[in-house]
């Protein structure tokens, strides 16, 4: 009765059942007799070349086997007779197999950044044959096998793992298909609300600052919000990863709920405006918390596709705000524009509560909130609160509200000045730093986050300074000049959408980080190229470069960083990043007013846009040159800062997403 068993993925057969050292040994006695001559490690020679013998150690039934011995001989015997037949010619046993996960855990590197051989091929010299599936990396598959390769194959994964039906978990942190989108669904919503809520104030202010008499506070409504959001998120992201992402999140969420409550029931605009303070701290703490707990549960090589996911709901959110915030206030009254985000809100606490995992984010050890607040990097963050507070509201207030020269915004400014070097040398010297300063220091990471504060202020001096043109330089309404930046949104709402997914698909990161460059650059040279003679086609199409460039860089750097970073410094580079692109942000706005007003001190002083097309000629045509030579100016100065980004990106090498290291 014939027996049969498999060893190494080989079959053996025989007449009897007997152990597999006597099948061996049987087989080296039909002539494969020979002494053992083992090659040295990295000898070229095939090892199929020659027949290997088989090392047997001592006679009877407790034969052993030299099992490195008998693995040469299962790839030299020939694939016909009764006794081996192995697999074809490339076996499967030649390099283990190894997971997604695993195979990324054996890549070499260090911090996750790029390495000799590892950069991205066409960009910076590397060879870019990369697993797709975030393997190994063998770059000589042709080569033939020695005696130091691996016995396995990696496998590259299937769609089907990819899909979360194979082998290879989808998610991190044992997280099913299932509990990861009930997770991820609520911090889409909560992204879209806190977007939403952000960009309100665009078009309901004048009827808020009108019910309470205080037009002159409307700037305020917005620099409250603005300023919580963006001094508090350096905090969040060391402080998560002490206490857990959920406890913040939840209750990011909670003071968010809770401030949207007291904005709807205000009774003074002093009131108003410590509550919409409260409402940035919520919103900006739920979205940026948000960013962080998609890292922690999405493998790096598909995060861009969910980075699309957020990035849609990004533009989709801040559009409603700004289109519906004026409309809803005099269809339902001002209060219910804030009543309506309630219900959502406490919905997402739920959700959050049931389904975010409790562990989740924490290094180390789980450590309780006043645990880690002493262990806290108190005195940075003081600083660095400090610091970005008195600047926002110097560059905020200055040139818009008060005059430069006001003793406030001289003292706010004043008082930023020694802050913020004061911050960097603590940092410089604290074990916990919240802001570490190798992040800005080391490239490539300082490069991409310079290079995304840039990004950042190019934008808001472009789509700051662009109505401004159309309203005084052409002379239109407010209402037609906001229409003509409807199709520049959509542009970049769907550019950054799809970035993600290339991203994805190309396993490449730097082509998207120099296009978006590239555009800004190409952009700011159109809009300084304007005149007033062009047709309306063209106002439209001259800001296409730039929403595209805010479409693949922001997206682009975002996924770039996460990748030159470990997984236990996912939460602070987040949070540093964010800081940057928000700092970038109000400078876009201060910096580029100051140079607007600067070049029309000789001319206008603090004229009106709206009087412009009252004058009678030939002052009307006096003013509308000078507004255009400013903004020329302005413009120009754009060009600059962009070429500066272009110069930044050019030269870091980024490593391929199936490259990347993960600890």
């Amino acid at each position: 009765m014939s027996s049969e068993t498999s060893l190494g993925g080989h079959r053996l057969q025989g007449n009897e059942p007997s152990s597999d050292s006597t099948r061996v040994l049987a087989a080296g006695k039909r002539g494969q007799e020979r002494s053992i001559m083992r090659k040295p490690c990295g000898s070229s020679e095939p090892l199929g070349a020659a027949p290997a013998p088989v090392a047997v150690v001592g006679r009877g039934a407790h034969d052993e086997v030299d099992f490195d011995a008998f693995d040469q001989l299962s790839r030299s015997l020939p694939t016909t007779g009764p006794v081996l037949e192995p697999e074809p010619s490339d076996l499967a046993m030649l390099r283990p197999v190894v997971s997604g996960q695993a195979a990324r855990a054996a890549v070499p590197g260090a911090d996750g950044e790029a390495e000799d051989g590892e950069a991205e091929d066409g960009e910076d010299g590397g060879d870019g044959d990369g697993d797709d599936t975030g393997g190994t990396g063998d770059d000589h598959p042709d080569q033939p096998p020695t005696e130091a390769s691996p016995l396995l194959r990696p496998r590259a994964a299937s769609p089907a793992a990819l899909d979360g039906d194979g082998e290879d978990p989808p998610y991190l942190n044992n997280t099913s298909p299932g509990r990861f989108w009930f997770i991820f669904s609520q911090l889409l919503a909560a992204q879209f609300i806190g977007c939403f809520d952000g960009t309100i104030m665009a078009s309901s202010h004048p009827v808020i600052t009108s019910y309470f008499g205080a037009a002159n506070s409307a700037s305020w409504l917005s620099t409250a919000f603005l300023l919580t959001s963006t001094a508090f998120q350096p905090l969040l992201g060391r402080l998560s990863d002490a206490v857990g992402r959920k406890p913040l999140f939840l209750g990011c969420l909670a003071v968010f709920a809770l401030a949207t409550a007291w904005c709807a029931a205000a009774r003074s605009i002093e009131s108003f405006i410590v509550a919409r303070a409260f409402c940035g701290l919520g919103a900006g703490g739920s979205m940026t918390l948000g960013s962080i707990i998609t890292s922690d549960l999405v493998p790096i090589e598909r995060r861009g596709a969910y980075q699309s996911y957020i990035n849609v709901i990004f533009g989709v959110g801040s559009a409603l705000g700004a289109a519906l915030g004026g409309a809803m206030a005099e269809a339902l009254g001002w209060r219910w524009e804030f009543g309506v985000q309630i219900p959502p809100l406490l919905l997402c606490i739920g959700v959050a509560a049931i389904a975010i995992p409790a562990e989740l984010g924490i290094v180390d050890e789980r450590k309780g909130v006043w645990q880690a607040l002493r262990e806290f990097d108190a005195k940075g963050s003081l600083l660095l609160t400090a610091a970005i507070c008195f600047l926002i509201v110097g560059l905020s207030l200055g040139g818009n509200v008060l005059p430069w020269s006001h003793p406030f915004v001289i003292a706010s400014l004043a008082i930023f000045a020694p802050s913020f070097p004061a911050f960097l040398l603590v940092e410089s010297r604290v074990a916990m730093p919240i802001m570490p300063l190798h992040l800005i220091r080391r490239s490539p990471r300082a490069n991409l986050i310079f290079s995304n504060f840039l990004a950042a202020l190019l934008s808001n001096s472009i789509f700051f300074n662009i109505p401004l043109y159309f309203q005084a330089v052409l002379l239109t309404s407010a209402t037609s000049s906001g229409l003509r930046l409807a199709l520049p949104s959509i542009i970049s709402s769907m550019a950054g959408a799809s970035t993600g997914f290339a991203i994805t698909w190309t396993r490449r990161l730097k082509w998207p980080l120099l296009l978006g460059a590239l555009c800004y650059l190409v952009g700011a040279v159109c809009l300084c190229l304007l005149r007033r003679d062009l047709s309306a086609a063209a106002y439209l199409l001259v800001l296409v470069p730039s929403s595209l460039g805010q479409g693949f860089q922001f997206p682009g750097t975002f996924m770039a960083i996460l990748v030159c970073s470990a997984q236990t410094e996912q939460a602070v580079v987040t949070s540093t990043l964010i800081l940057w692109r928000s700092l970038g942000m109000v400078l876009g706005i201060a910096a580029s007013s100051l140079v607007v007003q600067n070049a029309l001190v000789h001319y206008l002083g603090l004229a009106s846009v709206e009087a412009i097309a009252q004058l009678d000629q030939p002052y009307r045509e006096q003013v509308v040159r000078s507004y255009e030579a400013a903004l020329r100016l302005t413009f120009a100065c754009c060009i600059i800062v962009a070429a500066v980004s272009v110069l930044l990106i050019l030269p870091i090498k980024l490593p391929r997403l199936a490259m990347r290291k993960r600890r």
